[in-house]
C-alpha cells in the first residue's frame, strides 16, 4: 500500500503546469508606524469570488490571470485593497487596529474554524473568533465544535482530560507552543487544562505526520497554539468567568510595546472549584475541588534588519481535592476511612527563540530554539500514591534556504533530553502481589529513565505556482535507549482548480511510553499494575506507527461572500509496535505489555460550511472512525472506549456591528466498545457477546452581547442534562478489587450554565 501510495503522489506530481504567481504579505501597521505580519489573515478575490488565507508569516501566493481585486481583513482591523495586475510579482497589504482610526468603520467577521488553502498538510485552524463561541475556559474545551479531535476525561475523579485524534489518544498527537513541543510526558494527563482558551489567538489542528522539524513524535498530527502577541496593541484585557458548577475564573493579559524594538505581553491566570459537587449521588464529587495559578511573560526583540529574538517564562500550580465528598482537604488518603485523592503539579518553562536572516531578502536564514521544563506531580489515589519529576531539554538548530520561487530547504540538527524519576507505591498490603524492592509495598518498576536523543533532518520543498506542492523529509535520530530511528514523511498539495485541493501524505513516527502518564485513569481503580511482560528492558517502551491518507476540499460558489466548502478526509494508522494496558484479560489487574499482532485505525470525515446569509454561519462535520487491536486472550477487537463516530452542527448568527452573537452547537456522539467488566450497567447495550454504549446527543449554546470595549455573554453546556450513571463502578466499595472509575464514555455533569466578561482597553 506504501508503495502504491508514494506512486500516486509521483504520477500527479508530474501532471502539474506552469503558470505565474503573486505572493502577498500582509502587516499590521502599529501606532508608531512599525509593521508586524498578520498570520491567518483572509484575502477575498472580489472577481474570482474567492476568499484564501496568509500563512503564520502573513503570507500567501495565488496563480493570476486577469487583473484582481483583494481585499485583507482580519477581525479588529481595518481592511486594505489592492488591485493587482497579472506579471506583478508581489505586493503588501497593511493593516491597522480600529481603534487607531478616527472615522467610523465596519467591522468585519473573521471565520471561527477554516480549513486552510495554503497548508500542505490538512489543517483546521481555530481562531480567536472560534475560541469565543463557546465558554473555553482552557485548552481542553477548545474543540467541541470539531469533530476532528473528540476530548473526554481519562476518569470519573481527578478531572484529568484527554484528547483523541484519528481515534487514537493524545499522546500520539504532538502538542506544539507556537511550534514548540509542550506537554510531554508527566505534564500530559492535566496539561490541556493548563493552557487558558483566553491566552490563545489561535488553533491549528494537523491531521497526519507532517514536518520532522520538531520531532518524530507526531504520529497521528500536530496541535500548534499561538498566543496572544507581545506586539498586540492591547496594554489591558481582563476576563471573569463563573459557572453554575461553583467555578470561577480571571484571566489577565497585557501587550506592552516599550520602544520601538522591545515588546513583551504578561499573562496571568487564577481558577478554583469553590465547593464540592455530587449530582448522581453516588457518595463522589463530580469534578475535583481544583485550584489552579499559571504566570507567563514572553519578550520580544524584533530589529528591522529582520534579527528576531523570542524568550519567554511559565509557572503554574494546580492543587486538586478528589474523591468521596466526606474526605476532607485536611485528610490524609492513605489513612482516612474515606476514599481521596490530592493532586499536586508544579511546573515551571523557559524557552528561548533566535532567528538570523543571512541575506537582505531573508530568504535564507538560521533559527536556534532551545526550550527547557521542569515538571513536580505529587498524587495520591486512595491507598496508592504516585510521584515523579521531570527534566526536559530541547535543543534545535534550523537553517533555511529559499533558493528560487520554487525550491527551498530546511536543514537542522536537534537534541532532546529527558530525566524521569517515577515512584508508586501501593499500601493495599492484602492484594500486594509484585515483587517488593527494599522498601516494603515499593513496585519495584525499573521505568526511571534518563533518556537522549539527536537527530538530524532534511525537508524539501517545492511549490510549482499555486498548482502544486511537494513537501519530503527526512530524519535520523540516535536515541541511548533505543538506538537508530529512521523517519520519513512526504505530503503533496494539488490543485485541480483554484476550487479544488487534494492533499497526500505519509510517514512514520516514534514514541516512548509513559506508561502511568499515558494512563492516569488507571490509578482511580482497584487494579494491580502489571509490568512483568515488559519489566528489564526499557525498549519494550518504544512505539512504532506509520500514518498515511488524503483530503480533496472543494470550494463551492454559493453563499455570502462564498466562504462556502465541502471537504472529504480519510486517514489509516498502522502500529509496528505499541504498548498495550489492557483492564479484560485479568478482573484484578491492569496488564501492559507489547503488542502482538495488529493495530490499526481508519478515520473518514466530511466537512462542510456555508455562510447562506449576512453573518449567519453553519458548520456540519461527521467523522467515522475504524479501530481495532489485538489484545491478550481475544485477538483483534474494536478499540475499547473509542466512539465510532461524531456528528456536530454548529450554528452562529450576529446582528449588524456584530453588536449581537448567537451560537449553538448539537453533537451525536456514537457508541463506544466497552470492556467487559461493565456488562449489566446503565444504559449498557450487549450485542454477540459484546458491550456497547448508547448514542447519545450533547447541546451547547451562548449569546454574546458587545459593547465598546466590553463582551458581555452567557451560556450554556450539556443543556440535554445527559450524563453517564455509574460512571464509577462499584462506588460504595472503593478499596475493593472491583473499584473502577477509568472506563469513560460520556459526560460526567449534568446542564452547566455560565456567565462571562470580557474587557479589552486598546492603546
Amino acid at each position: 500500500m506504501r508503495k502504491a501510495f508514494f506512486s500516486a503522489i509521483l504520477i500527479l506530481f508530474c501532471t502539474a503546469i506552469f503558470a505565474q504567481d503573486f505572493k502577498g504579505s500582509i502587516f499590521y501597521r502599529r501606532s508608531d508606524g512599525k509593521t508586524e505580519p498578520l498570520p491567518f489573515a483572509q484575502i477575498y478575490l472580489i472577481e474570482k469570488a474567492k476568499l484564501i488565507e496568509s500563512d503564520e508569516n502573513g503570507q500567501f501566493t495565488i496563480n493570476l490571470d486577469k487583473r484582481t481585486t483583494m481585499v485583507a481583513t482580519y477581525v479588529g482591523y481595518t481592511k486594505d485593497t489592492l488591485i493587482v495586475d497579472p506579471g506583478i510579482p508581489s505586493g503588501e497589504f497593511f493593516l491597522m487596529g480600529e481603534n487607531e482610526v478616527d472615522e467610523a468603520v465596519v467591522t468585519s467577521r473573521q471565520l471561527t474554524n477554516t480549513l486552510s488553502r495554503i497548508k500542505p498538510v490538512r489543517t483546521e485552524v481555530i481562531t480567536a473568533a472560534g475560541l469565543c463561541k463557546m465558554a473555553c475556559c482552557n485548552l481542553a474545551e477548545s474543540f467541541e465544535n470539531s469533530a476532528s479531535v473528540t476530548v473526554g476525561y481519562s476518569d470519573a475523579i481527578t478531572g484529568a482530560r484527554q484528547i483523541k485524534l484519528l481515534g487514537l489518544a493524545g499522546t500520539y498527537t504532538q502538542l506544539l507552543d507556537e511550534n514548540r513541543p509542550v506537554m510531554r510526558g508527566l505534564a500530559s494527563p492535566f496539561g490541556l487544562t493548563y493552557v487558558p482558551g483566553q491566552w490563545l489567538e489561535s488553533i491549528q489542528i494537523a491531521k497526519g505526520p507532517s514536518s520532522v522539524i520538531n520531532g518524530l513524535e507526531a504520529i497521528t498530527g500536530q496541535i500548534n497554539m499561538e498566543h496572544r502577541k507581545p506586539t498586540d496593541e492591547v496594554p489591558f484585557f481582563l476576563q471573569l468567568f463563573g459557572s453554575s458548577h461553583a467555578m470561577v475564573e480571571g484571566n489577565i493579559a497585557s501587550s506592552l510595546q516599550l520602544n520601538e524594538k522591545w515588546s513583551t505581553v504578561i499573562l496571568a491566570h487564577a481558577s478554583s472549584v469553590l465547593k464540592s459537587i455530587d449530582h448522581n449521588d453516588d457518595g463522589f464529587r463530580d469534578e475535583p475541588q481544583a485550584t489552579q495559578f499559571n504566570l507567563s511573560n514572553r519578550w520580544l526583540y524584533y530589529n528591522p534588519s529582520g534579527l528576531q529574538i523570542r524568550f519567554g517564562v511559565r509557572a503554574l500550580a494546580d492543587d486538586r481535592l478528589a474523591g468521596q465528598m466526606e474526605f476532607k482537604r485536611e485528610d490524609n488518603p492513605l489513612t482516612s476511612e474515606f476514599w481521596g485523592s490530592r493532586i499536586n503539579n508544579k511546573g515551571i518553562n523557559g524557552y528561548f527563540k533566535i532567528g538570523i536572516p543571512l541575506n537582505e531578502e531573508n530568504s535564507h536564514n538560521i533559527a536556534v530554539v532551545a526550550d527547557y521544563n521542569y515538571h513536580d506531580l505529587d498524587s495520591k489515589y486512595g491507598l496508592k500514591t504516585y510521584v515523579g519529576t521531570q527534566k526536559s531539554l530541547f535543543l534545535n538548530l534550523i537553517y533555511q534556504n529559499q533558493l528560487n520561487d520554487y525550491h527551498r530547504i530546511s536543514i537542522g540538527l536537534s537534541g532532546q533530553d529527558d530525566e524521569f524519576r517515577e515512584h508508586v507505591i501501593d499500601n493495599r498490603t492484602h492484594i500486594f502481589t509484585p515483587v517488593p524492592s527494599a522498601e516494603q509495598f515499593v513496585y519495584s518498576l525499573g521505568l526511571n529513565r534518563r533518556e537522549k536523543s539527536v537527530g538530524l533532518y532534511g525537508e524539501y520543498n517545492y511549490t510549482l505556482d499555486d498548482k502544486v506542492t511537494l513537501v519530503g523529509s527526512l530524519r535520523g535520530d540516535y536515541n541511548n535507549i533505543h538506538g537508530f530511528l529512521f523517519v520519513p514523511r512526504v505530503t503533496f498539495k494539488y490543485s485541480f482548480t483554484d476550487d479544488i485541493i487534494f492533499r497526500l501524505l505519509g510517514g512514520r513516527g516514534f514514541r516512548t511510553a509513559n506508561i502511568f502518564a499515558d494512563n492516569i485513569g488507571i490509578f482511580s481503580t482497584g487494579r494491580i499494575i502489571n509490568l512483568d511482560p515488559i519489566r528489564g528492558d526499557q525498549k519494550n517502551l518504544l512505539e512504532d506507527a506509520w500514518t498515511y491518507g488524503g483530503n480533496i476540499t472543494f470550494y463551492l460558489p454559493f453563499g455570502y461572500e462564498n466562504n462556502t466548502y465541502l471537504s472529504f478526509d480519510y486517514f489509516r494508522n498502522d502500529f509496528l509496535k505499541q504498548v498495550i494496558v489492557d483492564q479484560e484479560f485479568d478482573i484484578v489487574q491492569a496488564l501492559v505489555y507489547n503488542l502482538d499482532g495488529k493495530s490499526f485505525t481508519n478515520t473518514y470525515q466530511v466537512d462542510f460550511s456555508v455562510d447562506p446569509i449576512e453573518r449567519f454561519n453553519i458548520i456540519t462535520t461527521f467523522r467515522y472512525t475504524d479501530a481495532k487491536v489485538t489484545l491478550k486472550g481475544q485477538g483483534l477487537v474494536e478499540r475499547p472506549l473509542t466512539s465510532r463516530f461524531k456528528a456536530v452542527l454548529n450554528l452562529q448568527y450576529a446582528t449588524a456591528m456584530n453588536k449581537w452573537t448567537f451560537d449553538f452547537t448539537a453533537q451525536l456522539n456514537g457508541k463506544t466498545k466497552l470492556p467487559n467488566f461493565m456488562a449489566g450497567q446503565d444504559k449498557v447495550i450487549e450485542k454477540d457477546g459484546e458491550y456497547f454504549s448508547p448514542i447519545y446527543p450533547m447541546f451547547f449554546a451562548q449569546i454574546t452581547r458587545k459593547f465598546r470595549g466590553i463582551d458581555l455573554y452567557v451560556g450554556g453546556e450539556n443543556l440535554g442534562n445527559y450524563r453517564q450513571k455509574n460512571a464509577i463502578l462499584n462506588a460504595d466499595k472503593p478499596f475493593s478489587e472491583d473499584f473502577n472509575a477509568s472506563a469513560i464514555w460520556g459526560p460526567l455533569s449534568g446542564i452547566k450554565i455560565y456567565v462571562g466578561l470580557r474587557l479589552t482597553i486598546w492603546k
